[in-house]
């Protein structure tokens, strides 16, 4: 791949401590290119700028990885499970994995056209150990090949916690985490959300600062960690979950 213009996300990577070699800067930036290409006709962001994309898609995306690693919830270089729930973009995910190799990706998504972008992007990329899955987050947490088979999931403004936690706990393996930035309602979606944690057999953690760029609008990384028995009748049917969330 040729080497292109990235001041900002090298500059973003420095600060947090994310170290990209090479070949992963020229994936990130050929990413880029990729989502201005495609974010149009398949629906992927708002954001159309170059810097917009790597400031609030990759930047946040290295910060998500630097507070996981942080927090010992990921630890650089090691081989780990990841489940990106309603993956849109690729974001998180696919961030994630370009900084990082070992990491074993599946992107979830149900629309078409998402989904097939993200096949492009993972074969145009380069990148081995990642799978696309166009499915439900619901038919994904009642699949034997899925359930209960990850180590992490994470999702980017996906749905509210108490959803959210239906979608991601299934995937879950015992000792699992889900990792969700949220913005100014947070908290309040951390309280709304107890009685679903408690259902799905989770817990919720202490939550992370989001390390942003000075000026930008603060985020925190709810964490749910899968500690208890996931009842069968969870997820519920397709759709369920967002209609009437777990109370």
């Amino acid at each position: 791949m040729p080497t292109r213009d990235r001041g900002t996300l090298v500059a973003e990577a420095g600060r947090l401590g994310v170290a990209l070699d090479a070949r992963a800067r020229d994936r990130f930036a050929r990413y880029r290119e990729l989502i201005a290409e495609h974010r149009g006709r398949a629906g992927l962001t708002a954001i159309a700028d170059a810097q917009g994309i790597e400031r609030r898609l990759f930047g946040e995306s290295l910060a998500l990885l630097a507070a996981l690693r942080g927090r010992g919830l990921l630890a650089a270089g090691r081989e780990e499970a990841i489940a990106d729930v309603g993956s849109g973009a690729g974001v998180p995910g696919l961030p994630l994995r370009i900084a990082d190799p070992a990491l074993r990706l599946t992107l979830i998504e149900s629309h078409g056209r998402r989904a097939r972008f993200l096949e492009t992007a993972a074969a145009e990329l380069g990148l081995g150990g990642v799978r696309v899955l166009r499915m439900r987050a619901e038919e994904a947490g009642r699949d034997p090949a899925l359930r209960a088979r990850f180590g992490l999931a994470v999702a980017r403004a996906v749905a509210p916690l108490p959803v959210l936690a239906e979608y991601a706990l299934p995937l879950l393996r015992r000792g699992g985490a889900l990792a969700a930035p949220k913005g100014g309602r947070a908290l309040a979606e951390l309280r709304a959300a107890a009685g679903a944690i408690a259902a799905l057999g989770g817990r919720a953690l202490e939550p992370l600062p989001l390390p942003l760029p000075e000026g930008a609008p603060p985020q925190l990384v709810l964490l749910v960690a899968r500690e208890g028995e996931l009842p069968d009748r969870y997820p519920r049917r397709a759709g369920r979950p967002r209609k009437r969330p777990i109370a």
